[in-house]
């Protein structure tokens, strides 16, 4: 039978480290609210930053090996990243994914990801399993306090919940225009490659069916955000500011109907952003059981949105 993976694995004292890679950038081309997105090249210099941002979910493939070499290939059905994105990563920045080693029979461990230069870009929890302390985001959850005078999301509850839609990841399919790509197209660039993810090499894997990469399960959970908005103020540019993957009963499958919900959890905020947190399930096409969540952080920019200090003071009085 196939290993899942032929990453190069560095053992340490505390830890398992990857290689270097160097992650590709796939979202030029990203379109919402009728705008191109923060990782679009112009935009990111407009805003600031040197050029388009990595999604952070691509950062999650590096880890994929190292938590199969903690715990396996169920690691694939029942795995969790749980991570707060703390700076970003451009195309040609070289990263390197690391797991602290799990004490005794712990089924949880700190992760981390650097840049070449040092800069911590990720930091949070991987695990296996459910018998786990609260993941790196449910304990950040605990410390954030709730949003206060909201602009972007005023009209934003917590408990606000979508419709429930039909979603299936083809090798070859269109995810909208959220994802101009498909995983064909991800597979070619992925940095940790896997027999597993093909539909041949999958033939010689545990599950004989091709799965979907975790980096991957972020772009299934984002198409109910484009087939179900939220009403969210703008045009204004949103980033990924944290974001957890779990498996419950994995793993998801190329090709399979699925059905998706997604839950307002929190609303928190910061000098520059409102953020807005969402939980998504998968459900397996006309069934209640959650096969896997996302809770995911979609922080707005303040100062993206044109009408940001105009609307603050109608609403509160006061300048933003």
């Amino acid at each position: 039978m196939a290993q899942a993976f032929d990453t190069n694995i560095e053992h340490t004292a505390d830890a398992l480290a990857g290689p270097w890679r160097m992650p590709r950038q796939m979202l030029n081309n990203q379109q919402y609210d009728g705008h191109v997105s923060i990782h679009d090249d112009a935009m990111e210099q407009k805003l600031g930053f040197k050029g388009g941002t990595i999604e952070g979910p691509t950062h999650f493939s590096q880890f994929a090996p190292l938590c199969v070499e903690l715990w396996g290939a169920r690691w694939l059905e029942q795995g969790c990243l749980s991570a707060h994105y703390r700076n970003a990563c451009f195309e040609g920045d070289k990263v390197r994914a690391f797991i602290a080693k799990p004490q005794g029979n712990a089924t949880q461990a700190a992760i981390w990801m650097q840049r070449e230069d040092g800069t911590e870009v990720l930091r949070g929890t991987a695990a296996i399993g459910a018998n786990n302390p609260p993941s790196a985001l449910e304990h950040r959850l605990t410390e954030l306090k709730p949003l206060e005078q909201a602009v972007i999301l005023r009209d934003i509850k917590v408990g606000m919940r979508s419709k429930r839609i039909p979603v299936r990841m083809d090798m070859n399919g269109h995810m909208g225009n959220l994802y101009p790509f498909s995983l064909a197209d991800k597979l070619k660039v992925i940095t940790e490659p896997s027999p597993w993810y093909t539909l041949d090499g999958a033939q010689q894997s545990p599950f004989k069916r091709a799965i979907i990469p975790i980096e991957m399960i972020s772009v299934l959970c984002g198409y109910a955000k484009d087939a179900d908005p939220m009403p969210v103020k703008g045009p204004a540019v949103g980033l990924f500011a944290d974001q957890e993957i779990r498996l419950l009963k994995g793993p998801l499958f190329v090709g399979e109907p699925y059905e998706i919900d997604r839950e307002v959890v929190f609303l928190s905020g910061s000098r520059r952003t409102e953020s807005m947190w969402v939980k998504t399930r998968v459900f397996a096409q006309g069934k209640d059981e959650a096969l896997a969540t996302m809770l995911l952080n979609s922080a707005s920019l303040k100062d993206s949105y044109a009408r940001y200090v105009e609307e603050h003071a109608q609403l509160y009085g006061a300048t933003a």
